[in-house]
């Protein structure tokens, strides 16, 4: 079964935000966390979903974040600023990532420039004027959270990005990966290999591993049983796919721009309404062909690239 819209995913876990830009608050009976960071234009809908639900707001103490990304991240100003008690909790990398003023002025930009027009001045635009975004606690893999009576086990799941985790919660057989487990968007798995294909099969390989009964994403909802299941073998067959697809096409051409134009033409078509701007799109399918562009190169010289 797929959740697609914000409401109950189990008797633990509610889906806020949207369904184009989701977040999870999990309940641990004593305090609550929210998995996921979102953009920052889903404030006002997870506001209003916490409200309604009739949710004790100092209970809920951790905000997790999977990655540093823009649209992964971008509720986490707001929510430092609204619940000075909250702790952000990331990977070491992503800790490192979020303390760079480049990288941030960059997540600042994309979160404004998809802010509604009646935004574009009030709390959530005054929430983006920083520099940097606080990581209070950073976890490596094996690492165990807890969440009131759940635990929350971190796994580190290079690929996708390369600070990139998921969190496995046993007792509900739930599985956290946001995008470094792909982007289900209708029937297919958008391979989002964005920073080393390598190690985004590898990270999907170490996922399969895991007894999955619900899977979480990021975009475009929840897969609960027999879905959940079964979706990382989907992800790892898909991803196979997209991957023979760039590097077909990139055989053909020898040029990675004319790759990006073909890829972009071939994703847009089969995943139109797909919320990211073809032009962030462009940027991803670029970062995918740059590395199967530089695997080539290795090959041809006979070294071997690193990750």
């Amino acid at each position: 079964m797929r959740i697609e819209q914000p409401g109950v995913v189990n008797d633990r876990i509610t889906l806020l935000g949207r369904n184009e830009s989701c977040v999870y608050l999990v309940d641990g009976k004593d305090e609550y966390a929210i998995l996921g960071g979102g953009m920052t234009y889903i404030v006002p809908d997870v506001m209003a979903q916490i409200k309604a639900a009739n949710i004790e707001v100092e209970k809920i103490r951790r905000l997790v974040l999977h990655h540093s990304h823009f649209d992964h991240v971008g509720i986490a100003p707001f929510l430092k600023q609204q619940w000075p008690w909250i702790k952000v909790t990331a990977s070491v990398r992503a800790k490192e990532l979020l303390a760079r003023e480049d990288v941030v002025a960059g997540i600042v930009g994309f979160n404004q420039m998809m802010l509604p027009k009646k935004d574009q001045q009030g709390p959530l635009r005054e929430s983006l004027d920083i520099k940097t975004i606080e990581v209070d606690e950073t976890v490596v893999q094996g690492d165990v959270l807890s969440c009131g009576d759940l635990d929350f086990e971190i796994i580190d799941v290079p690929g996708h990005s390369s600070c990139s985790m998921a969190i496995y919660i046993p007792g509900e057989k739930v599985l956290s990966a946001s995008d470094s487990a792909g982007i289900l968007f209708g029937d297919r798995v958008f391979a989002a290999a964005n920073s080393n294909f390598d190690l985004y099969q590898e990270s999907l390989k170490k996922m399969a591993k895991y007894e999955v009964a619900i899977h979480l994403f990021e975009h475009y909802g929840a897969l609960t049983q027999p879905a959940g299941n079964k979706f990382i073998k989907q992800s790892m067959a898909d991803a196979v796919i997209m991957r023979q697809m760039i590097e077909k096409i990139y055989d053909s051409t020898r040029d990675e721009q004319k790759t990006v134009e073909a890829l972009l033409t071939a994703v847009s078509t089969t995943a139109s309404g797909y919320f990211l701007p073809k032009k962030i799109m462009a940027v991803v399918l670029g970062q995918m062909t740059r590395f199967i562009a530089k695997q080539h190169a290795a090959k041809k010289s006979g070294f071997t690239p690193s990750p």
